[in-house]
């Protein structure tokens, strides 16, 4: 769960990568391509791990901190997800431990993807989005980088985004107070950028408990293989319950590690995670029969740290993934 440096104002993640045909399973290894370390729509790197260093000041110098890491990467490894995240002091080194790398890589994957980018900048567009699994607050932080710079030049418009973040974990400490440092540092007005956080089993939810209809964006950043390997059934029933009541227009980010980890068995043979979604959302090959198009995707990136520009005590690791953003017809 979780590089070759790209800057300037000329790098087209999105529109310069190749594209392969929708719903096509591909077994060999893809070429991958590379995000911007730092991205001229997103607050600079710096900026966002300043953010993570106040607000965890106290836990990167615990001395019980690397204990509490090693107690989650064990629970991780052995796919443990609700003993991982059981009390506030695995959650907190989490978020200390491995949440910067991944907001700064999900701030420039949100910044090179067009429809995405072009949702934030909207100066007059009260945006709402969701994001499943995202009580680490990665999302939330990236989101809050992107949105902050897109809004920078209309900083009294009428524009806000507020994010509804729901995990089976309680991270509603982590969430609120990361909420509260961004909107106070990173805006004129606090009141632009605010955020909810549900504590439950996406899986159980109904539709308009999530309020799907009134969502501009949907996120489910590293977390389809969890759902899938807990409970297989009920993630495709739960995909095509989004199917069913979200909004024509509405946006739906999903993003996974790269490689042979995000395979799913269905009987006797295994396919990529993302074969298996982008059948149930977008229809079978070649048909387009779904409820969802793709509008952009990649089967490999990367995202690599530029150490000579940031600091922080604890390594910064890069990140390797595939996406898919799809758009409800």
């Amino acid at each position: 769960m979780n590089r070759k440096q790209h800057q300037g104002k000329n790098n087209k993640f999105s529109e310069s990568s190749s594209r392969k045909p929708a719903n096509s399973p591909d077994r060999s290894e893809p070429t991958s391509t590379h995000l911007p370390f730092q991205s001229e729509y997103a607050l600079h790197p710096r900026k966002v791990l300043d953010l993570f260093l106040e607000s965890f000041r106290f836990i990167l110098a615990s001395d019980d901190l690397q204990q509490m890491i090693q107690s989650v990467k064990s629970d991780l490894y052995n796919r443990d997800y609700l003993s991982a995240f059981d009390s506030d002091d695995k959650r907190f080194a989490y978020v200390a431990r491995w949440s910067p790398a991944r907001a700064l890589a999900y701030a420039s994957l949100f910044s090179s993807i067009s429809p995405l980018r072009q949702l934030l900048a909207d100066p007059n567009k009260k945006s709402r989005a969701l994001l499943i699994g995202g009580g680490a607050s990665s999302e939330l932080v990236a989101l809050g980088s992107s949105f902050a710079c897109l809004k920078q030049p209309n900083g009294d418009t009428p524009s806000q985004l507020h994010l509804d973040v729901i995990d089976i974990a309680n991270w509603s400490t982590i969430v609120g107070n990361l909420t509260q440092s961004i909107s106070q540092k990173w805006f004129y007005d606090p009141s632009k950028f605010t955020s909810s956080f549900f504590h439950g089993d996406i899986l159980s939810e109904s539709a308009e408990s999530l309020q799907l209809s009134q969502m501009d964006l949907i996120t489910i950043l590293f977390t389809t293989n969890e759902l899938f390997c807990e409970k297989k059934s009920e993630t495709i029933k739960f995909l095509q319950m989004m199917s069913a009541h979200c909004r024509k227009g509405a946006l739906l980010l999903m993003a996974e590690s790269a490689g042979s980890y995000s395979h799913i068995t269905v009987g006797s043979k295994k396919f990529p995670v993302q074969f298996l979604i982008d059948t149930i959302l977008a229809g079978k090959p070649t048909s387009g029969d779904g409820a969802w198009e793709i509008i952009e995707q990649e089967e490999s990136c990367w995202y690599r740290i530029n150490a000579n520009e940031v600091d922080y005590p604890i390594k910064l690791e890069n990140m390797r993934f595939f996406y898919r953003l799809y758009r409800k017809k």
